[in-house]
């Protein structure tokens, strides 16, 4: 599927469309993708600012399917953990940046060569408005080579 095309579709599923998670551009090669947390009346937590659920939920699945559309098909991949800590109260917007590298990728593909299940780790960081860090995501993505 092309890359433009999936973000209209995830943009709809409902996890992210009624939480107001909405990703803003996914590059065409997959390695890039941008998303965006509006804060709203509906999920913001009792002392008005971000949700902690919606700003860890703006972290998934993007690690996952970025690294099944590098791969391809011969790897199962699949989230495996991941933990969130609260730097600052986000009380605008937010915004999130995956990036994958061609590094992370050739590490990835090394590790795997012989089969062995490999467990990359990611770390997301979550910023509001005025670029201010307002919660840093470790994700962990389960990898292994399809036999």
């Amino acid at each position: 599927m092309k890359a433009n095309s999936l973000r209209h579709i995830i943009n709809l599923w409902p996890p992210l469309f009624f939480n107001s998670i909405h990703v803003t551009r996914i590059s065409d090669n997959f390695r890039e993708v941008d998303v965006a947390l509006k804060l709203r009346w509906f999920n913001r937590n009792n002392v008005r600012t971000q949700f902690g659920g919606n700003l860890f939920a703006m972290t998934d699945p993007w690690y996952m399917l970025m690294l099944m559309e590098n791969l391809g098909r011969n790897y199962y991949v699949w989230d495996k953990k991941a933990s969130i800590d609260f730097i600052s109260p986000g009380r605008t917007h937010v915004t999130a940046k995956f990036i994958l590298t061609e590094e992370k990728i050739a590490e990835i593909i090394a590790a795997t060569a012989s089969g062995e299940k490999y467990l990359p780790e990611f770390i997301v960081e979550i910023f509001n408005t005025e670029k201010i860090l307002v919660a840093r995501v470790h994700r962990t993505v389960y990898v292994k080579r399809k036999k």
